[in-house]
């Protein structure tokens, strides 16, 4: 029977984290881009207490991530699309298996080369055993606690555009026979105009067993007020204890609102890395992360350019491989 996947709190081997390699799709945000990301993996390699770093490249700017990483990270070229690994890459389960499931752009908006090659490869390379399974499911749509629950949301788990036709049940068996969940707790909508039609990674994610945080905005004039809300009367009516943490709130790109979370932190073996986007409650939500990890060392970065150009952060960006 297959075990869950750890907790992400769980101590890790290494962590895979994507470089930003193409200038046709990163424009003007490729430069700030890489070195936000440098900076995130530094923070996650803590000096060398923390965990092995390998910053995966394509081959066009492999020579600039060595000499922006070395010597904290260790550089792997492969061809990829983009540097969403989370979603691109194996979960591994309680028994160091990589499982990895059909991806397809978030629902064919961003299909790109390399994507769907990048996950076995990286994997093999670390010699872990590999198991394929025939239905699309991305690393961000779900978050657990290590115990066999785990969150996901209905607007993306039973969006159309991934697995025509699939019922929550549906889902439920493919991820219990799967990754040995075995509790559900389904929000509704993710944030707004979150392309990936609302990974949970974004709006909830376990900081404990059975305890959950969700931001909380400051007033109504925060896109996801509402969405922040009712995901956490859903979770607190499943019995989970809920942590608010203050959100962002509005952030603008030309104009749009851009989808802005706190919840989109890593948590490394000495460090959390939170997201940051130059708000009054950036140092607010570091805070309140210290507190619910208070061994280890919560650190705020900037991430404005990773998000600005693919809608994501440092979550996004990596792929824990666990002890």
């Amino acid at each position: 029977m297959t075990k869950p996947p750890p907790a992400e709190w769980a101590r890790h081997e290494a962590v895979w984290i994507g470089f930003p390699s193409h200038q046709g799709l990163w424009l003007n945000d490729l430069a700030p881009a890489r070195n936000e990301v440098t900076a995130f993996a530094r923070t996650v390699h803590a000096g060398g207490r923390g965990e092995r770093v390998l910053l995966v490249a394509a081959d066009e700017e492999a020579a600039i991530a060595a000499q922006l990483a070395a010597p904290f990270a260790e550089v792997i070229v492969y061809p990829f699309g983009d540097i969403w690994l989370r979603d691109t890459t194996a979960i591994i389960d309680g028994d160091g298996t990589g499982h990895i499931f059909r991806f397809n752009g978030w629902g064919q908006k961003y299909v790109m080369p390399g994507d769907e090659t990048i996950g076995t490869w990286l994997a093999e390379a670390c010699d872990r055993p590999v198991v394929h399974h025939d239905w699309v499911l991305e690393g961000g749509a779900i978050d657990g606690d290590g115990t066999g629950l785990v969150v996901l949301t209905e607007q993306c788990l039973l969006n159309p555009n991934r697995n025509p036709g699939a019922t929550r049940d549906d889902i439920e068996a493919r991820l219990a026979a799967n990754l040995g969940f075995n509790r559900f707790l389904w929000l509704g909508e993710g944030l707004m105009n979150d392309h990936t039609d609302g990974h949970v990674d974004n709006l909830a994610r376990f900081v404990g067993v059975n305890r959950l945080a969700i931001p909380v905005s400051a007033d109504s004039c925060d896109p996801n007020y509402r969405v922040y809300n009712l995901a956490a009367q859903r979770a607190q009516g499943f019995g989970v204890e809920v942590a608010r943490v203050p959100s962002p709130g509005l952030v603008l790109r030309n104009g749009q609102a851009i989808p802005a979370s706190c919840m989109n932190f890593y948590i490394g073996n000495v460090a959390v890395v939170v997201p940051m986007y130059g708000t009054p409650n950036d140092d607010l939500a570091v805070q309140m992360f210290q507190l619910l990890f208070p061994d280890r060392t919560v650190v705020g970065l900037p991430a404005n350019h990773v998000l600005s150009n693919g809608g994501g952060s440092f979550h996004c960006i990596s792929q824990q491989i666990p002890a």
